[in-house]
């Protein structure tokens, strides 16, 4: 039998900010957390390595500050990294490491095999534009031309979303933070990436609209088998979502496995302090 390959893998992927000096950068336990009082230098994400494979929802999850935002931007090319492995198998049969790709390469990857759903609506969408105007546009930078299937596949997302028709021409910023959420996520689809990326994005919902998004989530994943990475600072969302679960703090990965198995017999003592603050 053979094993399956990673749509994605990431390989000892760092990201700092600053030069660092001598005394951090050969010592390490010089750092408080992850920063260097020395020089200054922040780690924000240190020798980060995972593999995500096809249908699969790997939830992250940490405190503020842990690195697992910037972890996803750098995953999105919204940030380059200082140093790291980046393969995905749809991209040159995952053979190249899309880190050192040209900036071309790298817009055509976000734009054709990445989606990404961020925590603030203000980063994802154009708020001035109509809702399918905004699916239109990264269709359109993905060398799409017939407007007439650039509207059917924008009616047919919106939908799948649970957005009306009838408010498909109306612009984003006259909608609730849900239902912008949702615009997002069908932005993100518009070209069926074969990896999507959400970033907090139940943060600041009401319950019951963060139960709506949740859903349409797991509906998507199920019936388009795409694979998703999803960090939160929630671990109720980790567990309705994820299969496995990486726990990040001060800028590394301290623990992973399947997720029933870390939320139920966490390892690390910051992962147990995380679990056992919530019960």
């Amino acid at each position: 039998m053979t094993k399956e390959s990673p749509v994605l893998s990431l390989r000892g992927m760092n990201k700092q900010f600053g030069e660092g000096c001598s005394r951090c950068i050969e010592k390490p336990e010089n750092l408080e957390k992850n920063y260097c009082p020395n020089c200054g230098t922040v780690y924000a994400c240190r020798d980060i390595s995972f593999d995500l494979y096809k249908g699969e929802i790997i939830g992250i999850v940490g405190e503020s500050g842990s690195g697992k935002s910037t972890l996803m931007r750098s995953l999105y090319f919204d940030s380059e990294v200082t140093d790291g492995e980046y393969l995905l198998a749809d991209y040159k049969d995952g053979q190249e490491n899309v880190f050192g790709s040209s900036l071309q390469q790298q817009k055509w990857i976000r734009n054709m095999l990445l989606g990404m759903v961020y925590q603030n609506p203000l980063l994802g969408l154009r708020m001035e534009f109509s809702s399918i105007a905004n699916i239109a546009e990264k269709m359109i930078a993905a060398n799409h031309r017939n407007v007439e299937a650039m509207f059917s596949r924008g009616h047919e997302l919106l939908d799948k979303v649970n957005i009306p028709t009838f408010r498909s021409s109306e612009a984003p910023k006259n909608f609730s933070g849900g239902m912008q959420q949702r615009v997002q996520i069908a932005k993100a689809l518009s070209n069926n990436p074969p990896v999507l990326l959400l970033d907090e994005v139940t943060t600041g919902l009401d319950l019951s609209v963060q139960a709506d998004v949740l859903d349409l989530i797991k509906t998507i994943q199920r019936e388009l088998r795409i694979s998703m990475i999803v960090v939160s600072h929630d671990l109720a969302v980790i567990r309705m979502l994820s299969d496995r679960t990486i726990v990040m703090y001060n800028g590394e990965i301290i623990e992973e496995g399947l997720t029933d198995q870390v939320l139920e017999d966490p390892q690390h003592a910051y992962t147990q302090q995380l679990v056992y603050s919530l019960l």
